[in-house]
């Protein structure tokens, strides 16, 4: 993956953002800490790179549209960079990855995002930490002009499809 280039990010985003290495980080308004960063996929049909956004402190936070705004720049600028796709899996801490699921979907789909990207939000069945199942949520976010979308969707669907037949 190409590093990113935060001097154009914080030309775009409302919160500045500062890299050490290969993670990204910002702060809120409200000091809360956010980081960012993209592991590499390991599956041997095309690249991708799992988009991880955490917030290390578990700190609860306020809506504040300006964190989905520096979000999405980091995003597209991941994109402008790196023509591969991002798979995003949303955290279980708290039984509340059906809420970030959504939230990163609202984020992520406003019209300019829509036009350049296709996201496919989907859930699977995943197993807990007292080995009681779970719902898991995933995402994949391809961009449009991809020249293997085809082939990635269809790949995911049956990927997922085949997590899910392999879950109680």
């Amino acid at each position: 993956m190409k590093n990113l280039d935060v001097t154009r990010i914080n030309i775009y985003a409302p919160y500045k953002v500062w890299s050490d290495g290969e993670i990204y980080r910002f702060e809120t308004d409200n000091g809360i800490k956010y980081l960012v960063d993209f592991e590499l996929d390991s599956n041997p049909y095309y690249t991708a790179f799992w988009f991880n956004l955490t917030n290390p402190e578990h700190t609860k936070s306020p809506g504040d549209i300006k964190i989905a705004q520096t979000v999405i720049c980091i995003i597209e600028e991941f994109f402008r960079l790196n023509p591969d796709v991002l798979l995003y899996m949303c955290s279980t801490d708290n039984g509340q990855q059906a809420q970030r699921a959504r939230l990163f979907l609202r984020w992520f789909n406003g019209y300019e995002q829509q036009k350049r990207y296709l996201i496919k939000a989907t859930e699977v069945r995943g197993v807990g930490p007292d080995n009681k199942p779970i719902k898991e949520y995933i995402a994949l976010i391809v961009p449009r002009n991809h020249p293997q979308i085809d082939e990635i969707v269809n790949r995911f669907d049956a990927e997922v499809a085949m997590f899910n037949d392999m879950k109680p």
